[in-house]
């Protein structure tokens, strides 16, 4: 029989990974800067329109605002922590799914949790 069953994938941090996720966090907060932006010209060209309420669009908007603000803190104390890590320090970068084979009389301990760790988008190891 065979199961779905989830395998981490960790990344090894190189140089050239390092500057690889600081620059995916940098577009990052390029886009979400624009989507303030963006949300803040069309709260305005709204607020001229005078066919919402006020209030309620003020609210929505700033919401929606304060949402993106929040994810650039967060991407912005990431790139803080990503400069603090030694190179060699292993990343989790995802989880996928793989099919298992098991048989009556596997030990289920022994199954675990399967991790394969990348170096440079090559893989290193398969734990």
């Amino acid at each position: 029989m065979q199961i779905i069953q989830t395998v981490v994938v960790n990344q090894i941090l190189t140089e050239k990974s390092k500057q690889h996720l600081f620059d995916h966090y940098q577009a990052k907060m390029l886009q979400l800067k624009k989507e303030c932006d963006q949300l803040q010209f069309e709260l305005k060209r709204l607020e001229k329109t005078k066919t919402f309420s006020p209030g309620a669009l003020k609210n929505h908007f700033e919401k929606e605002i304060k949402k993106r603000q929040e994810k650039a803190k967060l991407l912005e104390f990431q790139i803080e922590q990503l400069h603090i890590l030694p190179l060699g320090s292993e990343l989790k970068e995802k989880e996928v799914q793989a099919l298992v084979e098991v048989k009556i009389g596997d030990s289920w301990k022994e199954i675990g949790q399967p991790t394969i760790v990348i170096k440079d988008g090559i893989i290193e190891d398969i734990r």
